[in-house]
Order: C-alpha cells, then sequence, then structure tokens
C-alpha cells in the first residue's frame, strides 16, 4: 500500500521540476530522498511511453468526442429516436462535421445515412441550399485571386475557412460556373471568342441613365420533381428588375418573352444594350433577329467569365437566400406568388448598396426628377 498520497508525488515532482533539489524536496515534504528519485524515474519512464503517435491519437479522440457532444447538443433527437428522425437531423449538420462522427454520435449506419443523402439530393431545400453556399464562396475566392487559383487550391482555401468539401465538389461546380483556372491558352480562348460575340460591357456596371443597358440570365429552381426557370432582366442604373417570367422550360419563347414585356413596359428611346452570358437562349438566330428589329445592341460575356454578369449572379443569389431556399412551398402557384411578391420588395422596399442603400424605385424617381 503507498504511504503517500498521489497529490504529495505530484507535489514532488513539480518541486523538482522547477529546479528544486532533490535533497531540498524530500526534506520539504519529509520524505526520504530515494523515494522523490523514484517517483521521478516513475515520471520519467511514463513520458517516454507518450509517444508522438500516442499523443496524437489521444488528441484525435478528444477531437472526436468534444465533436460528438456538440451534435448531441445540436440535434431535437436521441439516439432510440426513429431512423428517420436521426437522418433528418443528421442531414442539417452534414458538412460541419466529418460523416463518420456524424453517424457516430446518433449511432447510424454511414451507408444509410450516405444512401438517404444521395437519394434525395436532387429534391432536397438544403442540399441547394449548401451548394448555392459554396457557389458564391467559389466565386469569391476565384475572383479575389484574380481569376487564377483552380479547384485544389480553392478547395485548400475553403477549407482553412471552415468549410468541409473535396476538390472533385468544387472542381464540378467550377465547371457548371464556367470557371477556369488562366492558363497558356486563355489568349487563344478569348481571341476566338470575341470574334464571334462581342462584349460591349467589359464589367462596366456603373452607367448614367436608365434604359441605357440592361442585363439579364436565367436561373432555376428546384421544387418537387420539376424545374422552376426564372428569366429577369434589370436595368443598370438603378438594379430595378424591368421584367421577369417563370416558365417549366429554359426556351428562346421564355428570354422572348420576357424582354419584349420589359421592353413595352419602359419603351427605351436610346440605344440600348442587351447583356446576357452565351446561353443557348440568348444565342439562337431568332431572338437576335427580334433584338436587332428593336435596334437593340447585344452583347455577350467572355466564354468562362460569368463575373462579366455578376450584377445578375447576385440578383438570383440573393433571390435564392432570402426567399426560396427558406420556404417550403405547398403549390407551384405559391411558388409564382412568393417570386411576385419578392421582385417588387427588391425593387421597392429593399436597400441596394450601389444605390447608396437606397431602393432601385427611389434612385430612378429621383433621377426622372431631376430631368423635369
Amino acid at each position: 500500500m503507498n504511504r503517500y498520497s498521489d497529490t504529495v508525488k505530484q507535489e514532488a515532482i513539480d518541486l523538482y521540476k522547477s529546479g528544486t533539489p532533490a535533497a531540498k524536496v524530500a526534506e520539504s515534504l519529509s520524505i526520504s530522498r530515494s523515494t522523490v528519485y523514484k517517483w521521478l524515474k516513475e515520471q520519467d519512464n511514463v513520458s517516454r511511453n507518450l509517444t508522438k503517435s500516442r499523443l496524437t491519437r489521444l488528441e484525435n479522440k478528444v477531437k472526436r468526442l468534444n465533436g460528438i457532444i456538440q451534435i448531441l447538443q445540436n440535434v431535437n433527437c436521441t439516439v432510440n429516436s426513429p431512423l428517420s428522425e436521426k437522418l433528418s437531423a443528421l442531414e442539417r449538420l452534414y458538412g460541419k462535421y466529418s460523416v463518420h462522427i456524424l453517424c457516430e454520435a446518433l449511432k447510424v449506419p454511414r451507408g444509410t445515412f450516405y444512401n438517404y443523402i444521395l437519394r434525395n439530393k436532387r429534391d432536397n431545400t438544403w442540399y441547394s441550399k449548401r451548394q448555392e453556399e459554396l457557389r458564391v464562396k467559389i466565386q469569391e475566392i476565384y475572383d479575389e485571386n484574380n481569376q487564377i487559383f483552380g479547384a485544389a487550391k480553392i478547395t485548400a482555401v475553403l477549407k482553412e475557412q471552415g468549410y468541409r468539401t473535396s476538390e472533385k465538389t468544387v472542381r464540378k461546380l467550377m465547371r457548371d460556373m464556367g470557371l477556369i483556372s488562366i492558363r497558356q491558352d486563355a489568349k487563344s480562348i478569348y481571341d476566338k471568342e470575341q470574334r464571334k460575340f462581342r462584349n460591349h460591357l467589359n464589367q462596366q456596371f456603373s452607367v448614367s441613365k436608365p434604359n441605357e443597358v440592361w442585363v439579364s440570365d436565367v436561373t432555376y429552381f428546384r421544387w418537387k420533381d420539376k424545374n422552376i426557370y426564372i428569366c429577369a432582366i434589370i436595368d443598370l442604373y438603378a438594379r430595378v428588375i424591368v421584367g421577369y417570367k417563370v416558365g417549366l422550360k429554359n426556351s428562346t419563347q421564355l428570354i422572348k418573352s420576357t424582354f419584349k414585356a420589359a421592353h413595352e413596359l419602359r419603351h427605351p428611346t436610346d440605344s440600348l444594350i442587351f447583356h446576357t452570358d452565351r446561353g443557348s437562349n440568348y444565342r439562337s438566330k431568332s431572338f437576335g433577329d427580334f433584338l436587332k428589329s428593336l435596334k437593340v445592341t447585344q452583347s455577350f460575356s467572355r466564354a468562362y467569365l460569368p463575373y462579366d454578369n455578376s450584377v445578375m449572379e447576385s440578383f438570383f443569389s440573393s433571390l435564392k437566400r432570402e426567399e426560396l431556399y427558406r420556404t417550403k412551398y405547398r403549390s407551384e402557384k405559391e411558388l409564382r406568388t412568393a417570386i411576385d411578391n419578392y421582385i417588387l420588395f427588391y425593387n421597392e422596399k429593399r436597400p441596394h448598396a450601389k444605390n447608396g442603400y437606397k431602393t432601385p424605385l427611389r434612385k430612378e424617381t429621383e433621377y426622372r426628377e431631376r430631368q423635369k
């Protein structure tokens, strides 16, 4: 049986490590010098056994357990809840923690969780929201680094910022967004495309008056088992939405009817520039001929540079984050009404940074009052 408590033993070791000679340690604690040396030898053996790899394993274990505790604190179910409830709870934390820790926390087989995510991701609002969030961050990192970074470097930056993703996912999203790292043949691609589709805007998003430059694009929102396509047109002067249409097909008819409605509403009298990306609908001969009949100059973004139409990208991102991803729509009619209401809000009530935090409608009204 030990004559001395662990407290006395630790005190002796601490005193010796602080520079106190063993004789003084023994005298101050009323123990023999040989006992002090024995404790020091035992401590030294423990330290040698605690190898770097073992220390790393212990640190990883603590990190894993802390992660499990955090997960259990953030879910509204327990390990004994029905599987459907556990899967739904873990889905909301997917991307914030590793799948291993998520599944371990609620005792869900990893295969079951992966199947659940993959099976539902097409119709899953959360999945779409996370993809949109990654798109915004990818575009941000890409632009901040002069469009030089490829998928590997952008993935590294995302991970540094706390995003859990893979290079494969980033590369896929970049491909969908038309982003490529500037490389040696970038000039030849640019020259070839420039000859065919002229860019009259060249990222000059500030204009002096309404109806000088309009920009447009089409996006989609997945509702139940179908895509809902939204075509919108923005006047760059005050960032006001001058026309929009919602349809079930991403067709030339969708963009043509949107432009026609905007043109009839605004009656632009001066030479109007209409700028878009290089979507096949905007490049179609019938749409080009339609614009020529109205004496509208057509302008296109450069290949692989969606930033050339960043005003539209920003608007659609706001529409999705502030409205579409936040609501579960019970019917297509309810979804369309929500889009109508959001665009009304965007034009008349939402302050815009580029307008000095005035609403688009107010900035246009002030312009027209000055012209009287």
